[in-house]
């Protein structure tokens, strides 16, 4: 085992349009993709693609959806370790102007505890705080262990602040600062009064705001994607979590700007194309993005 990442599976259908039909009007998409979705699934697809296929720890459930699931896993040499539930979850995205919208179906009543897995010679953890049993059971673990952990922190659930004290790198949405009533620069605070080595919030086009391993705060810039060629921003935060931890485990010694500059490549690649799997770069175009757009 590479790395551990622990999530909430989804079926993503992304449709691209310029109307939503309400009542009894009918319409036709410019286009769409069917993917696999959820935040730590998709940053573990993204960590695959860049050559360190991690093992997942995941809701699955045993219907159509969750075997379409399994086929995407298997074609990326991702390990699933399932967690079951009754039904798939399912989401509509709509991309428009750089916006998203969303509309959720989810199953997260597990039907069974958490498995218990060896961690072996594991080297990174990451979490997005579904399963929260299960994220703070590995998230200390690792801690114990001296094994990277890492926190997407996409929105406030019910022990983000309790499993803070256990996370090495923390990135967190604007979301998260809107549902603590705090700025960037007071997330930041908060991050460090948890123990976290690292910590940043992602600001869509502006960048992030983050401290590094010696606390000071700087901003890394997002990378300019033309207006026009921006296609589809959902999934773009989770493609930045995967790539940096691919990077992490490729060059442990390298700095966390290294990986972010890395992380930050993914994420403007992924805006460019519909969907999460067409969104996940290879090293090539990781470099080729940092090339045409830098």
């Amino acid at each position: 085992m590479q790395a551990l990442f622990i999530g909430q599976t989804y079926i993503d259908v992304t449709m691209i349009t310029d109307v939503m039909p309400t009542g009894d009007a009918k319409d036709v998409a410019k286009d769409y993709a069917v993917s696999f979705g959820g935040n730590a699934v998709t940053a573990a697809f993204a960590c695959a693609k860049l050559g360190h296929a991690p093992d997942l720890l995941t809701s699955l459930a045993d219907d159509w959806l969750g075997r379409m699931f399994l086929d995407m896993a298997a074609r990326y040499r991702i390990p699933v370790h399932p967690r079951k539930v009754n039904r798939s979850s399912l989401s509509f995205i709509l991309p428009k102007d750089g916006k998203r919208a969303i509309l959720r179906a989810r199953d997260d009543d597990y039907l069974h505890p958490f498995p218990q897995l060896n961690l072996g010679a594991c080297k990174a953890l990451h979490l997005d705080g579904h399963q929260s049993d299960a994220a703070l059971h590995y998230a200390r673990m690792c801690r114990e262990r001296g094994i990277l952990t890492s926190l997407d922190g996409g929105g406030l659930r019910s022990n983000t602040h309790e499993l803070l004290a256990f996370i090495d790198v923390a990135v967190v949405a604007e979301r998260l600062c809107e549902q603590m009533n705090l700025s960037a620069e007071g997330m930041l605070d908060y991050l460090k009064s948890r123990g976290c080595r690292i910590g940043g919030v992602t600001e869509g086009e502006r960048g992030m705001l983050w401290y590094d391993e010696k606390g000071v705060v700087s901003r890394l810039p997002a990378l300019p994607v033309p207006r026009e060629k921006v296609v589809d921003t959902s999934g773009a935060g989770d493609v930045f979590h995967g790539t940096y931890l691919a990077s992490y485990l490729a060059r442990p010694q390298a700095s966390w700007r290294d990986h972010f500059e890395w992380a930050r490549a993914g994420s403007a690649f992924k805006v460019q194309h519909i969907g999460n799997e067409a969104g996940l770069p290879a090293r090539a175009d990781l470099d080729a993005t940092m090339a045409a757009l830098a």
